[in-house]
């Protein structure tokens, strides 16, 4: 879907995800501006350098004044803030949106900030890397991976249709969730696998019988991936976690009974409950290619990032 959705998008915070929704509204020609900001004069200086937006602006009411769509994509820990500075400057009629990872709680930080004559409409895209910053961005980050569209009590549903086309025409596909389901979900799929992954990279720092020398140059595979995770953003991880803390909770507990019991396996040498195990969760692994969300090669199917 090519065309013109908005006439000017801003994107406030420019990191991986805002500058990927850059270049993707640029490659697919749907809004005549995107003006950006960032909080560093460093951030908007290499946003200009690169050419990433429009225009770059060093007051973020003048990014989202005359603003047909907002995009709110910093840590979620600081979007109720950034809603109130950026309320008085609306323009009536614009939609606000955002990528957090979380929602409720984004929702309960920024909805009462808006004017009442400006729509808010959350979202998501279940997309990233490792990497952050203006310079990690890339117009096909989002291609054949999902957006959650998440409205809030009386959103408007012209406003909806149009933020949906945007996200087509990025190169997503689109579902509308309830908020609180999307943060369940987003605790199995996302945060609880974070957290794992950051606790078994911080377990072989602890463990002092296999040396740093050692973790490094024998990571296989499963390693391997656990340090891609556990490199993603500090801040905005931190967020995450103290933003969906009743989700991620119930996930870990979940976790923590299912590692208990093969745990238990192990001990006692239940090689059956061990196999049935195995066996049921590889066919999630089968299921998330057959639905074309990763490929088994065997570089697990993450894209390089273009030269």
């Amino acid at each position: 879907m090519n065309g013109i959705v908005y006439e000017r998008v801003a994107l406030i915070g420019l990191g991986l995800i805002a500058s990927s929704m850059f270049w993707a509204i640029r490659r697919a020609g749907l809004a005549t501006e995107v003006t950006g900001y960032a909080r560093t004069h460093e951030t908007r200086d290499t946003a200009r350098r690169i050419g990433l937006c429009d225009r770059v602006c060093d007051d973020i009411a003048d990014a989202v004044r005359d603003a047909d769509l907002v995009v709110l994509a910093a840590p979620v820990g600081a979007m109720g803030e950034i809603a109130r500075q950026i309320a008085p400057h609306l323009k009536p009629g614009a939609t606000v949106t955002d990528v957090g990872s979380v929602k409720r709680a984004v929702i309960d930080a920024v909805a009462p900030h808006l004017p009442d004559n400006v729509h808010f409409v959350p979202g998501h895209p279940l997309a990233g890397t490792e990497h952050s910053g203006p310079e990690s961005g890339f117009a096909e980050l989002f291609d054949d991976r999902w957006c959650l569209i998440v409205p809030v009590d009386g959103s408007d549903e012209t406003a909806i249709a149009r933020l949906r086309d945007l996200w087509l025409g990025i190169g997503a596909h689109v579902e509308i969730m309830e908020p609180d389901h999307h943060d369940l979900v987003l605790a199995v799929t996302s945060h609880a696998p974070h957290l794992i992954a950051y606790t078994m990279v911080g377990v072989a720092d602890d463990l002092r019988r296999v040396t740093d020398s050692e973790v490094i140059k024998y990571s296989a595979a499963g390693f391997r991936d656990f340090t891609r995770i556990a490199a993603s953003d500090p801040t905005m991880w931190r967020d995450v976690f103290l933003n969906n803390k009743d989700a991620t909770l119930e996930i870990l507990g979940r976790f923590t009974e299912e590692l208990f019991a093969l745990q238990r396996a192990i001990r006692t040498g239940d090689g059956d409950h061990l196999y049935d195990y195995f066996t049921r969760t590889r066919a999630i692994r089968r299921g998330i290619i057959e639905a074309g969300q990763d490929t088994d090669a065997p570089d697990f199917g993450r894209k390089k990032k273009p030269k």
